[in-house]
């Protein structure tokens, strides 16, 4: 049995001069591995880049310029579509996630069996497969008879119901003890009161979790603003970085700025979400 302090590779309990070395090597690879793509992104980002071969972790000519070309050829337009959609898109998907929750977790009616296994089913399709039935749904939509094919509300209402987050929110909810909501019962208060005084605050880490994980996904979509842009003035930033990169005027530097300030948002997200993030994952790990 290796000791407590024993890292997973063993290396800690090396205490030899070779094996020393070996560590800080395997380390430093770890290191470069992980770390340095994000270091050359950033680098490379406020430097003068003309060559694609020349991307360096080490600053040469520090320019502040490739973020001036960037919003110059629309990158802060794309940036506002980012965070509109990734914005109402969140809260749609937030709003409905606690909601089915509530109503998959503490309420029994037929077919409840077969509406959990069609949700945990949509997480099994490629994007690719659904493209062409949301691209005709988006063309006219079912009852409304509306066509959001070239907005942004196009790319929002598919993101409203998201199986990952359901099925996050069921779980958490499953757990809160029935104790609670019969007390409240009996002093009176109805399902939207104990939803929203008794449930929802003790799901705060699952929030955390949905929170951190959609905002991932929305911010990343590609397939859908492609599906539904028709002009570049819906483009969202990840699409947007398609077209600077097969544009021949732009320079690595400048694509490089723009994928920093693409990267960001969701460190920052992350970083805003983090302590309800790591609650969220303790507690389902002690769950199981």
């Amino acid at each position: 049995m290796t000791a407590a302090n024993d890292s997973a590779l063993g290396l800690d309990a090396v205490k030899s001069p070779g094996g020393r070395i070996l560590k800080f090597v395997l380390y430093a690879l770890l290191l470069l591995v992980f770390a340095g793509p994000l270091l050359a992104l950033l680098v490379s980002a406020f430097n003068d880049v003309s060559d694609p071969t020349a991307l360096s972790v080490v600053p040469s000519s520090p320019t502040l310029d490739n973020f001036g070309i960037a919003f110059d050829l629309g990158v802060g337009m794309y940036l506002l579509n980012s965070f509109l959609v990734v914005g109402f898109g969140l809260l749609l998907q937030v709003v409905i996630s606690v909601l089915a929750g509530y109503a998959l977790a503490r309420k029994k009616f037929r077919f409840m069996t077969f509406v959990l296994v069609a949700i945990l089913a949509t997480l099994m399709l490629p994007e690719e497969i659904l493209a062409i039935p949301l691209s005709l749904i988006l063309s006219d939509l079912p009852v409304v008879h509306l066509n959001l094919i070239g907005s942004l509300a196009g790319m929002i209402v598919p993101l409203g119901a998201w199986a990952f987050s359901i099925l996050v929110m069921t779980e958490f909810m499953k757990d809160v003890p029935r104790e609670l909501e019969e007390a409240a019962r009996i002093d009176g208060a109805g399902d939207l009161r104990i939803f929203a005084q008794i449930i929802l605050p003790m799901c705060k880490p699952a929030l955390g979790v949905i929170g951190v994980f959609g905002f991932t996904m929305i911010w990343d979509q590609y397939l859908l603003p492609l599906l539904v842009s028709t002009d570049a003035s819906t483009y969202t930033l990840p699409l947007a970085l398609r077209t600077l990169r097969i544009d021949t005027n732009v320079t690595p530097g400048v694509i490089m700025a723009a994928s920093l300030l693409a990267l960001l948002p969701s460190v920052a997200a992350f970083l805003f979400f983090q302590r309800s993030f790591v609650r969220g994952l303790a507690s389902g790990a002690l769950k199981g």
